[in-house]
């Protein structure tokens, strides 16, 4: 098994490249989230302008700690960084971990970048890493994330209440979702047709 933390490791797909976040992708980062003033979402937690570089500080620290592996999401048809995913609550003598802080430019939402990002960690978790566990977690109020996470074929495990203060003061109850070893092929068949319907377009 390898190690869960590979600070250098890039994913790469057909239409997507999965690359280490690092302090010289603000200016992406900024003009990327202000493809639909993203900070302004209530229910996603997308840095502004003046938070960006904040923003990449805290998650470089988490790296450092070895808590979280950040990447940027690199859109290969034009080179451009389209947002931000990453593993985080990584657990190695568990073999589990989580996907998530997961958000894209409103030109790359409901695109195949996130179906292919979405089969290129999966499959580095459950195919390198040998987890046996994979969770997302969301917003209660975030109907359409849910939606999404559902139609991986993620399964919801319970409801953390009052899991979170948001920055509006508001208690979020957290749903978590976790796709299992035993149900990766599936789901991998599944996203694998996916790709390739898009791809007959």
């Amino acid at each position: 098994m390898q190690k869960f933390l590979e600070p250098a490791l890039i994913l790469r797909g057909d239409y997507a490249s999965l690359e280490p976040l690092n302090a010289e992708h603000e200016p992406e980062l900024i003009a990327a989230a202000s493809d639909g003033a993203l900070w302004e979402l209530e229910f996603t937690i997308v840095p502004s302008p003046q938070t960006t570089a904040q923003y990449i500080q805290q998650a470089l620290a988490s790296r450092a700690a070895g808590q979280q592996q950040p990447f940027v999401v690199r859109r290969l048809n034009d080179n451009k960084i389209v947002g931000c995913t990453r593993f985080y609550e990584m657990q190695q003598e568990h073999r589990n971990l989580s996907i998530g802080y997961t958000w894209y430019a409103h030109s790359a939402q409901r695109t195949v970048i996130n179906t292919e990002c979405k089969k290129l960690l999966l499959a580095y978790a459950f195919e390198q890493l040998n987890c046996i566990s994979v969770m997302f977690h969301t917003d209660d109020q975030n109907v359409r994330s849910q939606a999404a996470i559902s139609r991986l074929g993620a399964k919801q495990d319970g409801i953390l209440r009052n899991h979170r203060i948001v920055p509006s003061g508001r208690y979020r109850h957290t749903w978590q979702y976790s796709i299992i070893d035993s149900e990766w092929p599936e789901i991998k068949a599944n996203l694998e047709e996916k790709l390739r319907l898009i791809s007959q377009r």
